[in-house]
């Protein structure tokens, strides 16, 4: 490995004294001594390859003056400079901790070019590595992170940098090719997204073809048939047309999903030894992935690993919210992190004493009033609970049955039946809530605008979190006529009658349906509805999505080759939704929807047959789901 070196990217650099201005605040209302800080900006950390990496260190100053301090590591693809970026380091460099913030391989002030997932471990070893040497800190590491900023985390842990020494990784990767970027072998087109919003943030272009890029709307591009290289203004970005056309294409195991960035799963028995909390919410992006990464590494290291699941949709911000989306779960569901990290980092990087807590956090939702509060969100209630596994002990499934009359049941149909629809590519049943994160567009300038900045132009394609089943004219996709999801024609719905008593769901949800088709190919979704009976507030009931999935037929037995279908040959499909934990309270039904498409949450499938992202032919497909006691379709979810 080269020498790391800490030089200026700049050749000087403006250092602001402790208290200058453009600094951190004073401290909020949680206690901080009087510590000031100090901003080393600019420097240039160099990795093995000899690549520069832009990187800002915060110190405290005060107190005892200069010393040695713990050091907290944050990498991002999303600008080192940002405002809420400089207030966490600041905020917890007043705490006593010397905080390094770099940015990623090839985005703004840093060298290099970025490509999803890859390079991220060996720059992040190498970068702890360096904070440790230098005199300024303890030479105990400890990393924190949500999302990408999470990915880079788990990557470079896998590679075992002696001076890591804990780690809060918040909504993190664990195995991309089975969530998070692929799921059941079809594509979440929130990376398309991300990838119009990269190029647009891309550092390497010129000003107008960044101009250009930065007036793209991606939902001109969202269709069943998705572009190729090349077809689109992301050519002038050739960096980030080429990663996302590699994860939209690579469908089966391959070198793509052996790199330590997107496949920490594959790395678990080298990952570092360290107390971590992993952290999520129901509603994100990266709910099982969280979970994978907590139960593969808590049965094989030493080191106490936590588990924290709270109701949340996608981001850092998120766990400071009672609501996740349309509903609102109580006055329980904010949490404060930087009070919780600051405290798991105190025990663990500057060894005080700390309370014992649980090795599992996680929000049950649901038990709310149901009235439509004043904010104009769903009451849908919840409370925090603790375990010592996940799944919490006790736990076991419990079996639906799914029967040609719609209805789920405790017991098997007595007679084998059989429920037709037609699914038409080019009308896909779109996307109302759930686990969706950078689905976002840039909202559009016209050309004689002056530049407004990409991050305060981003909006969500389409709603996020939980939602009412139901189309309107502003959902994206959506075409009349609207209503609930249920009376669209491609879409089978089945229900328990109205429950005599709670069902506690707290753990894995799968759904195996026993289906054919009439092509070489096609998609099976499924969504897990709590359905709220009619009320005041709600006349027609409220179909709350708890969790989707889907499955690609060709990859129905697995990812290491493409298994096409003979058409009418019945086969099973298991569609495993992430896991959730809801409360299905008395009067309500637990309600599944079986279809053939959730868009744009994912692409959509062509029924072709055609290599995956690339199909440019569509076709129709008869779709057939099958019940009975020699083709049991069964809805399996794990109770208290």
């Amino acid at each position: 490995m080269g020498m790391l070196l800490s030089t200026p990217i700049e050749p000087s650099i403006a250092r602001r004294e402790a208290g200058a201005a453009g600094f951190c605040p004073e401290p909020d209302s949680r206690e901080a001594s009087a510590i000031s800080v100090h901003i080393e900006r600019n420097l240039g950390v160099a990795m093995r390859d000899g690549t520069i990496l832009a990187t800002d260190v915060y110190l405290p100053v005060g107190e005892d003056g200069t010393g040695a301090w713990p050091t907290l590591l944050v990498r991002t693809p999303y600008d080192r400079t940002a405002p809420d970026r400089e207030a966490e380091a600041s905020w917890f460099c007043q705490r006593g901790y010397a905080v390094v913030v770099q940015d990623c391989r090839g985005r703004f002030a840093s060298e290099g070019h970025f490509r999803l997932g890859r390079g991220e471990a060996e720059d992040g070893y190498d970068t702890v590595e360096w904070a440790a040497a230098e005199p300024w800190s303890s030479g105990r590491v400890g990393t924190m992170g949500t999302s990408y900023l999470a990915w880079v985390q788990s990557a470079l842990a896998t590679l075992n940098p002696p001076h890591l020494a804990a780690m809060w990784v918040h909504e993190g990767v664990a195995n991309g090719l089975h969530e998070s970027v692929r799921q059941g072998g079809a594509f979440e087109l929130r990376w398309m997204g991300w990838a119009f919003y990269g190029a647009a943030t891309d550092p390497r272009l010129d000003q107008e073809p960044r101009r250009r890029l930065s007036r793209l709307d991606l939902r001109d591009y969202l269709s069943w048939a998705l572009p190729r290289p090349g077809s689109t203004p992301l050519r002038l970005s050739p960096t980030y047309e080429a990663w996302y056309w590699e994860y939209l294409t690579s469908g089966t195991a391959g070198p793509l999903w052996a790199e330590r960035g997107a496949n920490v799963e594959k790395y678990y028995d080298e990952h570092a030894d360290v107390p971590t909390v992993y952290s999520g919410g129901w509603y994100d992006s990266y709910t099982r992935a969280t979970i994978r990464n907590f139960l593969g590494l808590r049965t094989r290291k030493s080191a106490p690993q936590f588990l924290f699941m709270g109701p949340w949709t996608h981001g850092g911000q998120e766990p400071l919210h009672t609501y996740a989306g349309d509903i609102d779960l109580g006055p329980e569901a904010a949490v404060d992190f930087l009070d919780l990290e600051l405290r798991f980092f105190n025990r663990f990087l500057k060894d005080e004493p700390g309370e014992d807590v649980p090795p599992v956090r996680y929000f049950l939702m649901g038990g709310g009033s149901g009235a439509r509060r004043t904010d104009g969100r769903l009451d849908h209630g919840g409370a925090w609970r603790a375990s010592e596994s996940w799944p919490p002990a006790g736990a076991h499934p419990r079996r639906f049955y799914l029967a040609e009359s719609g209805a789920l049941r405790d017991t098997p149909p007595g007679e084998e039946g059989v429920q037709t629809y037609t699914y038409h590519p080019r009308n896909p049943v779109p996307t109302v809530g759930g686990n969706l994160s950078f689905l976002k567009y840039i909202w559009p300038l016209p050309d004689h605008m002056e530049e407004v900045a990409v991050t305060t132009r981003l909006t969500q394609v389409s709603p996020i979190g939980g939602q009412d089943q139901r189309t309107g004219p502003d959902l994206f996709g959506a075409r009349p006529p609207y209503g609930g999801l249920e009376s669209r024609p491609d879409v089978l719905t089945y229900a328990t009658a109205p429950l005599q008593e709670e069902v506690v769901l707290a753990g894995p949800i799968t759904v195996t349906l026993h289906v054919s088709t009439d092509g070489p190919d096609t998609d099976f979704t499924a969504k897990l509805v709590d359905w709220y009976p009619p009320s005041a507030d709600y006349p027609d009931g409220y179909a709350l999505n708890i969790m989707d999935g889907i499955c690609r037929l060709r990859f129905r037995d697995g990812f290491v080759e493409e298994r096409f279908l003979t058409p009418g040959e019945v086969v099973r499909a298991t569609i495993n939704l992430y896991p959730s934990a809801n409360r299905f309270v008395h009067g309500h039904r637990i309600r599944l929807d079986v279809s053939s498409s959730n868009f744009p949450r994912f692409d959509v499938n062509s029924n072709t047959g055609e290599p995956v992202g690339q199909a440019r032919t569509v076709r129709p497909a008869l779709q057939r789901i099958y019940t009975g006691p020699a083709h049991p379709s069964v809805l399996e979810l794990t109770v208290l």
